[in-house]
């Protein structure tokens, strides 16, 4: 990553990379995806409340890498490719990790756009961008594989550049696109390119599919390797998973309250302590007050009653010591 690269990103808060891929190897790869395209999902409609983003139902085609030899190699080779291990090195440090996805977007022509999402307020240290000491640094960073032409016009990946810094909340109208304040912008990309992106630290989302011919996009979710954006920090952080039963059995609500483990995209539904004016500690839920103190917290200290993902958790994982 040289220093113009650097500077680009850190300005915008994404990167185009040219030319990444060989025509040979986006041919193989167009060639699978149409030989699975009976496997093709629509998926909910992302425009929600937006008038300019408004359309169908967004296509994907899951488990690509799951797709039996030799089907599924091209796009292993996509997890640890040169180009990509060697800037995420400078983006979100060594040890990086694929976090959650892949997600790989097919959309046809009239496919909805998807309203803003992320930005550096409210203020998430898992995502979160800061720049010290000459390097910059995020938790979490999207890179998008392109295989077809997403060029100005066309639709496709849009953001806000530089929201990544910003100090206020996205305005409503730019979020739905409805009035964005000429804000908004659709790096241009071409088959073959890599982007790059701060997912969450930066507005970002996509505006619909104009095209007759498809889009098709491969999403990465990577992660700095102490951010936990997604996957298995639900099921593990439960007080009586991450420190077992018989030493959180007897403690009251606002003790298990700092027992719970890792678990960054909590969505709210575990507690939070706070003081009240008489100087008591009690639990606080952000994203649900009227419920009873504790509640979201209170999974009961009996196994039988832990959230079932946790339970299949437990199961596999008895006897193997992980």
């Amino acid at each position: 990553m040289d220093a113009r690269e650097r500077y680009f990103w850190d300005l915008n808060g994404y990167l185009v990379v040219k030319a990444v891929l060989s025509q040979s190897e986006m041919d193989e790869a167009n060639e699978i995806v149409d030989r699975h395209s009976n496997e093709i999902k629509v998926g909910g409609n992302t425009a929600r409340n937006s008038k300019a983003l408004k359309g169908t139902g967004r296509p994907v085609l899951p488990g690509i890498l799951e797709f039996p030899k030799p089907d599924c190699d091209p796009f292993r080779k996509l997890l640890a490719h040169p180009a990509l291990v060697s800037r995420l090195r400078v983006m979100c440090g060594p040890g990086f990790r694929l976090d959650h996805g892949p997600m790989f977007i097919v959309s046809v022509k009239g496919t909805a756009g998807h309203t803003m999402h992320g930005n550096g307020e409210p203020h998430r240290p898992h995502v979160s961008y800061n720049h010290q000491n000459g390097s910059p640094y995020v938790g979490g960073v999207t890179v998008a594989w392109q295989l077809t032409d997403c060029k100005p016009g066309y639709g496709g990946f849009a953001c806000v550049p530089a929201s990544h810094k910003s100090k206020y909340r996205t305005p409503d109208g730019v979020r739905t696109g409805d009035a964005d304040m000429g804000v908004q912008t659709q790096p241009a990309v071409e088959a073959g390119d890599l982007l790059f992106f701060m997912d969450s630290a930066q507005a970002h989302g996509a505006w619909p599919w104009k095209l007759d011919t498809g889009r098709r996009s491969i999403l990465l979710k990577y992660a700095s390797r102490t951010s936990a954006r997604s996957g298995v920090g639900k099921p593990v952080a439960v007080p009586e998973v991450y420190w077992d039963d018989h030493i959180v059995e007897d403690m009251s609500e606002e003790q298990r309250a700092v027992m719970w483990g890792p678990y960054s995209n909590h969505r709210g539904e575990i507690p939070f302590l706070d003081v009240t004016e008489q100087g008591e500690v009690r639990i606080e839920n952000r994203n649900d007050r009227q419920r009873p103190n504790g509640q979201a917290a209170a999974l009961s200290k009996q196994g039988g009653d832990l959230p079932k993902e946790t339970m299949t958790w437990i199961e596999k994982n008895a006897t193997t010591g992980t």
